[in-house]
């Protein structure tokens, strides 16, 4: 279990976490999320000890990570999968974290197996490519067989097939009992791993709910496509039912505020041929971008602005020759 209680952390007048509290379960996958510059990284480093809260504590298992008389054997973590000596070897490089815990070189073998690096593992890591340094990152997080690990963009870098692996991996390691906790931007990657989120903005808590909830509460003014070869009469009865109709594509109708059963009874009294007539509910990703719309510090728009403010006009270009 980790515990976050009322942590905020300043860097001189910049609150980069404000009063945040939450607590990550074991046996399911929890989400981290939260724009750039939410404070992600901030807590999960406090949570490490790796900074020190202004105020609050964060404790895993009960105690602050500086006290566990063996942390890799209690928790695992990745916050930069480039962080590892150049010069060394995947193999070595691992090997040195083990003898620093008392573990044997057979769990060196067994993890560089299991993260699929067998045929590099004696290779510098320098010439590593992305996804190779993350499932060695991975790889040390899992060394010391730890119930809680903490992963931050653990698909970063990672093929199609390195994606569903580390996504089967997570979930296996929860439904083992332990505490897995993950922060990633892919949302379409988190709706399929994670069972729980924790989302924070601005420093400052703003969900902490299954992915299920966070969705239907996104989904309240869900749309139902209809589609039929006769759209204008069946527009015409749903606006009079009190729906809101916008036309989607040729012979396909946008509805909202009509359940699905109720559209299709409209349909069946007014003799329309109905071709499909689907519920759509929010993604993740919609369901996120409501939820932190207040929260986000930089903006594309704003970027764009700025780096035309700063470049200027762009220059006619020349006729060729």
């Amino acid at each position: 279990m980790i515990e976050v209680e009322h942590v905020t952390k300043r860097y001189g007048e910049k609150v980069a976490v404000d009063d945040l509290s939450f607590v990550v379960q074991p046996g399911i996958v929890t989400g981290f999320l939260g724009p750039n510059g939410a404070g992600k990284s901030t807590t999960m480093r406090m949570m490490l000890g790796l900074d020190a809260p202004t105020e609050g504590s964060t404790r895993v298992n009960g105690h602050r990570y500086r006290d566990l008389p063996a942390p890799m054997r209690e928790v695992g973590a990745m916050l930069e999968a480039r962080a590892v000596h150049t010069g060394r070897s995947a193999y070595h490089h691992l090997l040195a974290m083990a003898q620093t815990h008392g573990i044997g070189r057979a769990r060196v073998d067994e993890l560089i197996a299991l993260v699929g690096l067998e045929h590099v593992a004696r290779k510098r890591v320098g010439a590593f490519s992305m996804g190779m340094a993350q499932r060695l990152g991975v790889a040390s997080a899992l060394l010391g067989d730890p119930g809680i690990v903490i992963l931050d963009e653990p698909s970063n870098g990672l093929d199609p097939e390195g994606i569903l692996w580390i996504r089967n991996l997570l979930k296996a390691l929860a439904a083992e009992g332990r505490t897995v906790f993950l922060s990633s931007h892919l949302m379409s990657e988190m709706a399929l791993t994670a069972e729980h989120l924790v989302v924070i903005g601005k420093g400052r808590l703003i969900a902490d709910t299954s992915v299920a909830e966070i969705v239907a509460q996104a989904s309240h003014d869900d749309v139902v496509r209809v589609r039929t070869p006769d759209a204008g009469t069946l527009r015409d009865a749903l606006v009079a039912a009190g729906a809101t109709v916008s036309a989607a594509e040729r012979e396909a109708l946008d509805v909202r505020g009509l359940p699905a059963p109720r559209i299709g009874e409209l349909a069946a009294r007014t003799h329309v041929v109905l071709h499909e007539l689907t519920p759509r509910t929010a993604s993740l990703e919609e369901a996120f971008m409501r939820l932190t719309g207040d929260a986000v510090e930089y903006h594309a728009a704003a970027a764009a602005a700025a780096s035309g403010a700063i470049l200027g006009p762009m220059e006619p270009a020349e006729p060729a020759p």
